[in-house]
């Protein structure tokens, strides 16, 4: 990736603690580009009105913005169609929705629904209670030492009583990409169907949900250079039509009566009240700003600067990665003997180093990696070999200083 386009991240060009600022925390959310915030400003200062109820010209260009980024991203995703996008706040409400609106109504005592160690809470703990709620059994597909996810495994793990199979993309502690297509492929053979967490796979690699034959996949726009409070859940059109909407007012209606009320098609029943407009509008300038770029760069960048990094830690006595030696996507995970990874984080704030540490909202991997908590390097499309640089040579530098304080 060139200068030209780190040029375009106002946010970038700034110091912390007396350092120029390196910003490694893209797994918790991207930076938002300039052509994003221009969208933003503009349709605040031009456009603000409500949308799909004024006949004037404010409501029908807010209108036109909101059912545009619904196309832009069917297409970004190559969804079949643009009714097959639901808009919510992230991939965590998407989630919920599915749990809820699909797998309510759906499960009992006996049913199935399989996930993996390594999901984000937001993609664990609906199931959790889904499985409360209804008597169904919750089951795990174990994984191999490195993280990854053997089919031979998936092949034991689901089984004809299995309704829903739920698995992240791409880990966001351990970096793996999951083969989430022959995941759907067994879990569909089997009667039941694939719900795929794209939080971290959607920003930085070409997805295809036609080809992937997923049934369910939720996105967050926060962390593809969009706003934050916002995202979508792409859904196949039949069962999108058999689902009930679980939030219910204004919007979201054909006709109300003193007693009943019946609601429009989806994705329009389960966008009740005022939608996010501005997120819809940041969202798809976001997606015509990696558009341009071309995914496809993104992924091959991220997965250089990533190894990169691994290749230079690796040099540290005392370094811990946890995942696969070799990364495709940029998140790198690790642990420094002896030193807290809150501390860690907090010394390499003091050289303008931002980091994540913590249990990333995954403690049942963290128990699986024997953590109770991680520190994570995680690269988007403007950084650059310097930051990893800038990155070593602080952690070297807070290797010594723990060290010292130690000895």
């Amino acid at each position: 990736m060139n200068a030209q386009i780190r040029e375009q991240f106002p946010i970038l060009h700034q110091e912390v603690n007396g350092h120029p600022l390196v910003y490694l925390d893209n797994a918790a959310t991207s930076q938002k580009p300039r052509a994003v915030l221009d969208a933003l400003s503009h349709y605040y200062e031009w456009d603000n009105s409500n949308v799909h109820r004024g006949v004037h010209t404010l409501g029908t260009r807010a209108t036109d913005a909101y059912e545009g980024a619904r196309e832009k991203v069917a297409r970004f995703i190559n969804a079949a169609r643009s009714e097959e996008i639901v808009f919510t706040r992230g991939t965590t409400t998407a989630l919920n929705l599915v749990a809820s609106a699909y797998g309510g109504p759906r499960l009992q005592a006996g049913d199935e629904i399989v996930i993996t160690p390594m999901e984000h809470h937001s993609n664990l703990i609906p199931w959790q209670q889904l499985a409360l709620r209804t008597g169904a059994t919750l089951k795990y597909i174990p994984l191999q030492p490195d993280g990854n996810i053997d089919l031979a495994d998936v092949e034991k793990t689901i089984t004809p009583n299995t309704k829903i199979v739920s698995v992240v993309y791409v880990s966001n502690v351990l970096g793996v990409v999951n083969p989430v297509k022959q995941i759907a492929e067994i879990a569909h053979r089997n009667g039941a169907i694939m719900v795929v967490d794209g939080a971290q796979s959607t920003p930085h690699m070409k997805v295809d949900v036609q080809d992937l034959d997923c049934d369910f996949y939720a996105l967050s726009s926060h962390k593809m250079c969009g706003p934050t409070g916002f995202g979508a859940l792409y859904g196949k059109r039949q069962l999108l039509a058999g689902m009930e909407p679980i939030e219910f007012g204004g919007e979201m209606i054909n006709d109300v009566g003193l007693y009943e009320s019946d609601w429009k098609d989806a994705p329009w029943r389960f966008e009740g009240g005022t939608p996010i407009i501005s997120g819809a509008v940041g969202l798809g300038a976001a997606i015509d700003f990696l558009t341009e770029i071309g995914m496809d760069k993104i992924e091959e960048h991220e997965a250089h600067l990533a190894n990169y990094a691994m290749e230079r830690m690796s040099e540290i006595e005392g370094i811990h990665i946890y995942g696969p030696a070799k990364r495709k996507v940029g998140i790198v995970t690790f642990n420094l003997d002896g030193v807290h990874p809150h501390d860690l984080a907090t010394v390499l704030d003091t050289y303008g180093i931002a980091i994540r540490a913590g249990h990333h909202c995954c403690q049942p991997l963290m128990r699986w990696l024997e953590a109770s908590s991680t520190a994570r390097a995680s690269f988007y499309l403007y950084n650059n070999e310097q930051d990893v640089d800038r990155f070593i040579e602080a952690l070297v530098q807070t290797k010594e200083y723990f060290g010292d304080a130690i000895g």
